[in-house]
């Protein structure tokens, strides 16, 4: 094909190379877990791939997936005639053992809580006194800076409104006189 190609065949050859590329990197996933021993599921497989769940149900696909979930489920199968599951006697010890350690680890918590805990205190213990009175003596301070200021914001405003009560009658009066004038003036 030495011709110039139309659109469509670019689009054509590029979505070919995709798939190709999907198919490949589907297939190895699928012998990837299965060689980790991860359960070959269609979906674990489509998301560990990045592909769509459809791709994996696709022909040519799904039949490498159901060889591979075909091999764990015989590899499961031998391992458990062959004896590999372990017998009640050998989970009791582990249970036991697994107990002893829990209670030993909750011990150990227990004491490193117990050292922190003292070592807050100590710190706590070391913080000068002289730093707290200062501080307090500096809460005192502002307390009765703000006292002032509130006091004297409230005369102000005890101030303010006699003022406004006092204009208030003053206009009344000039309302009223304005009235009897007018009155005057038109009789």
């Amino acid at each position: 094909m030495t011709g110039k190609r139309v659109p469509a065949q670019v689009l054509a050859d590029s979505r070919r190379r995709d798939s190709r590329a999907k198919r490949t990197r589907v297939l190895a996933v699928v012998d990837a877990m299965a060689s980790r021993g991860d359960p070959v599921t269609f979906a674990a497989v489509a998301k560990e791939a990045g592909v769509s769940n459809w791709l994996v149900y696709a022909e040519g696909v799904r039949e490498h997936i159901e060889t591979a979930r075909s091999r764990q489920a015989a590899s499961a199968r031998r391992a458990g005639a062959s004896g590999g599951a372990a017998s009640t006697a050998a989970l009791r010890t582990d249970l036991e053992l697994a107990r002893q350690e829990i209670t030993a680890l909750r011990s150990e918590r227990d004491k490193l809580k117990e050292a922190l805990r003292r070592q807050l205190g100590q710190q706590l213990d070391q913080v000068a006194a002289g730093d707290l009175v200062a501080r307090i003596e500096e809460l005192s301070r502002q307390n009765q800076d703000l006292t002032a200021e509130r006091d004297a914001l409230k005369r102000q405003k005890t101030n303010a409104e006699a003022k406004l009560e006092e204009a208030e009658e003053d206009l009344a009066a000039a309302r009223t006189s304005l009235r009897e004038m007018i009155r005057r003036e038109n009789t």
